[in-house]
């Protein structure tokens, strides 16, 4: 996936300055896609130069004009077009999953110690998720449309990190 159709799909669910967008970026899709508000920045300008975006120039009383982003036909087509697309199936990429294969080879009690770091992080943002739930998703069963789709990937997090915390414990309960 590239950055162009993460914001894509932000914008597609609201129209935004690139502060805007930077901003409710760290609060959603930058829970599983990562990007400085710079790339942000530069990305917008080369969507916005490719027709996905248009931009439009809105006065603000005591402060710069803000430029706001909203999708445009091509952008909804990209948008499309990648959905379709096929997606590459995921497999445990990461560099702990290679330290813990090779434990025999270090100091058990560091293993450990980072072990229990993973463990600890993945579990406050498994608290986190579930904050969210509760509080944005009180009635799951009744979402449609762009809320149900939302949810589902919250889901989606709070099953990755719910199996990432309980492996990491799994891990130490063994070492």
């Amino acid at each position: 996936m590239a950055l162009e159709h993460a914001l894509l799909v932000s914008l597609a669910e609201q129209s935004g300055s690139g502060y805007e967008l930077a901003r409710r970026f760290d609060k959603s899709i930058g829970f599983f896609w990562s990007a400085s508000h710079q790339q942000i920045y530069r990305v917008l300008k080369r969507m916005d130069t490719s027709g996905w975006v248009d931009g439009e120039v809105v006065g603000q009383d005591g402060r710069p004009d803000k430029r706001v982003y909203r999708v445009s036909a091509d952008g909804r087509a990209e948008l499309r077009r990648w959905i379709a697309e096929p997606t590459a199936a995921g497999h445990l990429r990461d560099e702990l999953a290679v330290k813990i294969r090779a434990a025999a080879h270090g100091d058990l009690d560091d293993l450990r110690a980072e072990v229990t770091r993973h463990r600890d992080d993945h579990a406050g943002r498994l608290e986190l998720y579930r904050q969210i739930e509760k509080r944005d998703f009180p009635t799951p069963n009744a979402l449609t449309g762009t809320d149900l789709h939302q949810y589902l990937v919250l889901r989606g997090g709070i099953r990755v990190e719910d199996g990432f915390t309980a492996w990491c414990q799994e891990v130490l309960d063994a070492l």
